[in-house]
């Protein structure tokens, strides 16, 4: 049976841990007061040489009648409740109607019990607070959705308009900021009926308490101030509502103009749409939120009763009646808010967004997350059988058919090895990442919660790695294809073709529409390369510099990517010269451009950061991508230009560069070597119990931060040894990033911790325009 303890820590909610009851320091409080008793039960114990008499089941029995009649005292202890003076928050304090034997462990045990008790309802209290206040907020965003969206329905009814896909809506809302949508405008007659409505329209709006900004007629309060103003604001988080908010406002400032003066702008049926799948998202957060809630008070309820019931086994008395009495009367058990909210919100969400399909509302409310299938697990089995099989029929064919013989070797490798690093380096970053995966789970690190991603569709452990062994199968047996091909004596370009074919069919395969092979993770991956690419032009989530970061470490690939597709050109296209691909101006021009793109990326993301947090940490952490770069471009112009001062060059760059990223590793990036934690040079909090594992893991990350020195040795040994060299190397980084990400998300799960973040805070768009100002 497994332990209650054990029990919880399963259950509870991550986030939210140091808000539970603290069920081991309690029970350390029990065994406290267990061991004070056994003293006295060894002074009763007989002190006799024969051993045991037929009076000791005598004796037994008695004791244990007194100790049933103990239980029946009614009163062994008062719990008090009391109000703070500096609040209106109430406090439990319990008193001891009797002396124990064991008393000062006892009264040690119940001011632990109050703090815990006193803990949890504070917590609920402010949280139950928090989730009210969000309710208020979105009925009045809701109500004011509903009547635009009921205004709109009621003008195309009175002009018998058909629904257009136009942009143009006449109804008069605020202006938007350059990171707001803005809308095109029509003219409209000038005509009393056209007047007239307006006034309806603005007349309607105006009884929630929403005016207009650019209102000549702005209704004022009775103190003379303006009544609050609203403004549809849908956040810029995607590069192409960042290009389409920057194209509307030109097109508006340059060809629109307003109906008539008074009445501002106008509110589009897109931006309805956008306004009311944030107000949606809005509401299935609260509901999580509730549910979280309601999880937490539950399970707070059978941690105080499983405690009183030890402490009443332990000190033969019966308090846990009289307490949970009390447990049950606080606010965490006895308040209902949550649940009538929670029924509230699945009503509405029900009407207004499922259109009174409780089934279909429930899919976004409670969406069940799929159980791992144990297919996934047995083909892992078999796609790593294929894999090990297939390339020891690789090498052995390899061998017999004299590849590596200095007069086929350099042709070959210029044909084979990029395309096989290229799959090689993916296969095994999805290895790292799959490993991740597990120890994120196994360790209570809610990394979908931290990256936003759907736990209904996230990738799992098994998932990475099924994909990591579908992909070296596929790219193995290719290569076994393509040696008995050029054995047979088929045509050295056909047969060349092959890696390409491959690589080919993985792209089409990543872009496919059909859903098939994880086509969510898919999109989902193409969703943030496309948003590390268009950086300055929308806010930067976690997500999106955690992938650029990874990219930092794939720059060997993206190198091979290069060569993959001159090699393609060149011998299937007949576009140009093989030997081009590995010399020549425009090849270096390129190499110089892969080994700053992930960095300069990742530096367009702490400049935005900046400019959207306005916290100089960015800027700092701009300095060490700009600082990796410079050492990039010096390894690179080294590799050419082989003297001494290049040499020079390259060791002052690389070991500032070095310097500078394992400080941002430790200290930002880790939270470690803090002086001051009571975990040496450590943190206060760790997720791990065993702190070797720490020390061990950061002088991993300084011996694989340095493998660099390899780069400026120039090692004298032949053109395949240099390839796997290279090619070991590069996955000693992809190990690094992998061994980073653990530690790097384990610290920003501790910063959510520390913060109590459990659910995501969806933006609203309808906001009051007098904060703008």
């Amino acid at each position: 049976m497994v332990k209650f303890s054990k029990e919880l820590e399963a259950q509870l909610i991550p986030e939210w841990k140091d808000a539970f009851v603290n069920y081991k320091m309690l029970k350390k409080h029990i065994k406290k007061i267990k061991l004070s008793r056994v003293p006295k039960k060894e002074e009763q114990a007989p002190k006799g040489d024969f051993g045991y008499s037929i009076f000791d089941s005598i004796r037994f029995v008695t004791n244990k009648l007194f100790c049933s009649s103990d239980n029946n005292k009614p009163n062994i202890i008062q719990v008090r409740r009391k109000m703070m003076e500096d609040s209106e928050e109430e406090v439990y304090e319990t008193e001891l109607a009797q002396l124990f034997s064991e008393e000062d462990e006892v009264h040690v045990f119940f001011a632990r019990l109050d703090e815990e008790l006193n803990k949890v309802n504070q917590f609920y209290r402010k949280q139950e607070s928090e989730f009210l206040e969000r309710r208020d907020m979105l009925s009045k965003q809701l109500q004011i959705l509903l009547d635009l969206k009921q205004l709109l329905t009621d003008r195309r009814r009175k002009n018998n308009l058909p629904p257009r896909n136009s942009n143009a809506e006449i109804f008069s809302r605020s202006p938007d900021q350059s990171s707001n949508y803005s809308e095109s405008c029509e003219e409209s007659d000038e005509t009393n009926s056209e007047t007239s409505q307006m006034d309806e329209v603005i007349s309607t709006l105006a009884k929630n308490g929403v005016n207009f900004v650019n209102s000549a007629t702005r209704v004022k309060t009775k103190k003379g101030k303006p009544k609050m103003a609203m403004r549809i604001d849908i956040p810029a988080t995607t590069p192409t509502k960042a290009i389409t908010a920057v194209t509307s406002i030109l097109w508006e400032d340059l060809v629109n103009s307003p109906i008539k003066e008074g009445y501002g702008e106008f509110i589009n049926k897109r931006k309805i749409q956008y306004a009311e799948k944030m107000i949606r998202s809005a509401f299935v957060e609260l509901y999580k939120g509730l549910g979280l809630l309601k999880t937490y008070s539950s399970l707070n309820i059978v941690a105080f009763s499983k405690i009183l019931k030890k402490f009443d086994k332990v000190a033969c008395q019966t308090a846990s009646a009289s307490y949970l009495k009390t447990v049950k009367r606080s606010h965490f058990i006895s308040s209902d808010k949550v649940v009538r909210l929670m029924d509230e919100v699945e009503s509405i969400f029900t009407k207004h967004f499922a259109s009174n399909d409780r089934k279909k509302a429930m899919k976004f409310l409670k969406p069940q997350v799929q159980k791992g299938s144990h297919m996934v697990t047995f083909f892992v089995g078999l796609c790593t059988g294929c894999f090990v099989s297939l390339f020891c029929v690789y090498a052995i064919l390899a061998h017999l058919c004299g590849i590596f013989s200095p007069n086929t070797e350099p042709a070959y490798m210029e044909a084979v090895y990029p395309v096989f690093s290229v799959f090689a380096l993916l296969s095994l970053h999805l290895f790292m990442y799959g490993c991740n995966l597990y120890m994120w789970k196994a360790t209570r690190i809610n990394h979908n919660f931290i990256f936003e991603f759907s736990p209904s569709t996230a990738l799992k452990h098994r998932d990475a790695f099924l994909m990591c062994t579908v992909f070296m199968t596929a790219v193995v047996g290719s290569m076994v294809v393509h040696l008995l091909l050029r054995a047979a004596g088929f045509f050295p370009g056909n047969v060349d073709a092959i890696p390409g074919i491959l690589l080919l069919f993985f792209i089409a395969l990543l872009i496919c529409p059909l859903d098939i092979f994880y086509r969510p993770t898919r999109f989902c991956f193409i969703r943030v390369i496309r948003n590390i690419v268009c950086s300055p032009f929308y806010k930067v989530l976690l997500v999106d510099f955690f992938m650029a970061d990874q990219l930092t470490s794939q720059i060997p690939l993206l190198r091979h990517l290069e060569t993959t597709g001159c090699h393609i050109l060149s011998r299937v296209f007949k576009t140009h010269h093989p030997e081009t691909c590995h010399s020549g101006r425009l090849y270096m021009e390129i190499t110089y451009i892969i080994s700053f793109l992930p960095y300069f990326w990742r530096a367009l993301q702490c400049i935005r950061r900046w400019f959207d947090d306005n916290d100089v940490a960015h800027l700092a952490n701009m300095g060490k991508y700009v600082s990796a770069m410079v050492a990039a471009g010096a390894r690179v112009t080294y590799g050419r230009q082989d003297n001494n001062i290049m040499f020079v060059i390259v060791i002052i760059t690389s070991v500032m560069a070095t310097m500078y990223q394992l400080y941002w590793d430790f200290v930002k990036d880790w939270g470690f070597l803090n002086p001051n934690s009571r975990n040496a040079w450590l943190r206060d909090d760790l997720v791990l119990k065993n702190k070797s594992i720490y020390y061990m893991s950061m002088a991993l990350n300084v011996v694989l931060r340095v493998t660099w020195t390899e780069t400026v040795m120039h090692f004298k040994v032949g053109p395949v040894q240099t390839k796997l060299l290279e090619f070991l190397l590069a996955s000693l980084e992809v190990i690094r990033r992998g061994h980073w990400n653990f530690y790097r998300l384990e610290n920003e799960h501790l910063n959510n911790v520390g913060h109590y973040r459990a659910v995501k805070t969806v933006p609203l768009p309808f906001r009051d325009a007098d904060s703008d100002n």
